[in-house]
């Protein structure tokens, strides 16, 4: 430059100096005219605040130059056609996206709220305090969040015979019991189960169970014994024994539902103290004595026939005096003995006769032969009606024999019975 100047003439270095002087002058003018135009604005893009200076004409334009993408979901404190003024103060929020899943349906939301409370009042989603939630009301909004709402219903609870409504929101029925500190007791019932999904169409039912125990005392009669007693004056009585009675203490086991008695079992006997048999002893001394005067003459009648007539002739004599008299009857005859197996035992008959001093005894239908009665059955021959017995009912006798063998060789058969006395 400084040997191109001293080539130069003076007056044209002069002229040359004063053009690029006021080239410069022209470029600094306008640069601080360009300066001086543009406008001072304030942006706060999701609270971070910057300060631009710009020649956008509108917001949206602004936006663009500060590389800031806008959705229509984003929250701008200006419209975005809004015209650039200096000194504005311009905020900026990006919009969140969730997920709002109630009772398993879905919906995208977008939202600029920090908090789920927020977010919820914005939208106008109610979710109650009994509903079931993912996330607190005062938890805050993350991108891609997943809110879930499980909806409350009530479900009735009969807890044995007293009614509560309760919130639920699914689960099971144990579960839905021990939220609500109810507890079972081993004999309780439950419908439907502890498993079971709990439903708001269908009630859940406790039956509280109690079983207890009750102790009863009873008594227990005595049986009278008679024993024939042929030193007593027949028709008089002696008690040998007073007897007594037993006790027996029974437990019963008593099980209540709902406080109403439903079963009662017997669950323990105990006998506390055995019965004693009260002994009486039956005098016989006035009917031996007849019966030996019976006796008597029916020998003296056989020896005055035997005397008259041969052997032949005084057998079919006797058995014709033997069923003299009285209707014959054919009825159906068994035999029996006291040393047979489930026989009378004692000896005794149910009129009080000794089987062992009056062998020939037969048991009766009272209805239709009286007790007492001198009867005569054939091939048998005269004997007392004076037992009974629990199948002698009706057309039956049963013969009393004094040896087993004598009793089984009877069998069963048909015979001609007569009543003579």
């Amino acid at each position: 430059m400084n040997i191109f100047s001293k080539l130069l003439p003076k007056s044209a270095r002069n002229w040359i100096l004063s053009g690029v002087g006021l080239l410069a002058l022209i470029v600094f003018a306008s640069f601080i005219i360009v300066e001086t135009t543009k406008a001072e604005v304030v942006i706060k893009d999701n609270g971070k605040e910057e300060t631009i200076q710009t020649h956008a004409d509108t917001v949206k334009e602004l936006l663009a130059e500060a590389d800031i993408t806008y959705s229509q979901q984003d929250e701008l404190s200006h419209d975005i056609d809004a015209p650039i003024e200096n000194g504005m103060n311009i905020t900026y929020k990006e919009a969140q996206k969730i997920t709002v899943v109630v009772d398993g349906e879905e919906e995208d939301y977008y939202t600029t709220s920090d908090k789920i409370q927020e977010f919820l009042k914005e939208k106008g989603i109610t979710v109650s305090n009994h509903d079931q939630t993912s996330h607190g009301k005062n938890d805050a909004i993350s991108a891609g969040m997943k809110y879930t709402v499980d909806r409350a219903f009530k479900v009735t609870i009969d807890n044995g015979g007293d009614k509560e409504k309760v919130w639920a929101t699914g689960g099971t029925v144990g579960q839905l019991l021990k939220e609500n500190d109810i507890s079972l007791d081993d004999d309780d019932k439950l419908k439907p189960g502890k498993k079971k999904d709990v439903t708001k169409d269908k009630p859940i039912t406790i039956t509280r169970v109690n079983k207890e125990t009750d102790e009863v005392k009873q008594t227990v009669d005595f049986k009278v014994e008679e024993r024939e007693d042929d030193s007593l004056e027949k028709g008089k009585k002696n008690v040998i024994a007073k007897g007594q009675e037993g006790v027996v203490i029974k437990t019963y086991e008593i099980t209540k539902e709902n406080g109403e008695k439903v079963n009662r079992d017997l669950i323990d006997e105990e006998v506390k103290q055995e019965s004693k048999n009260r002994v009486v002893a039956v005098g016989t001394k006035e009917e031996q004595q007849e019966a030996n005067l019976r006796t008597v003459s029916s020998n003296k009648s056989n020896t005055n026939k035997s005397d008259t007539s041969n052997s032949s002739s005084d057998s079919s004599q006797s058995d014709n005096s033997s069923n003299s008299g009285g209707e014959v009857m054919h009825m159906n005859a068994t035999a029996y003995t006291i040393d047979c197996a489930g026989c009378n035992g004692n000896g005794y008959t149910a009129t009080g006769i000794n089987l062992r001093n009056t062998p020939k005894v037969v048991a009766v239908d009272p209805n239709v032969i009286p007790l007492g009665s001198r009867v005569w059955v054939e091939g048998y021959g005269e004997a007392v009606a004076g037992d009974t017995g629990g199948h002698i009912k009706g057309n039956r006798i049963d013969l009393h024999f004094k040896s087993k063998s004598r009793a089984l060789s009877f069998g069963r058969k048909t015979v001609k019975v007569k009543v003579l006395d």
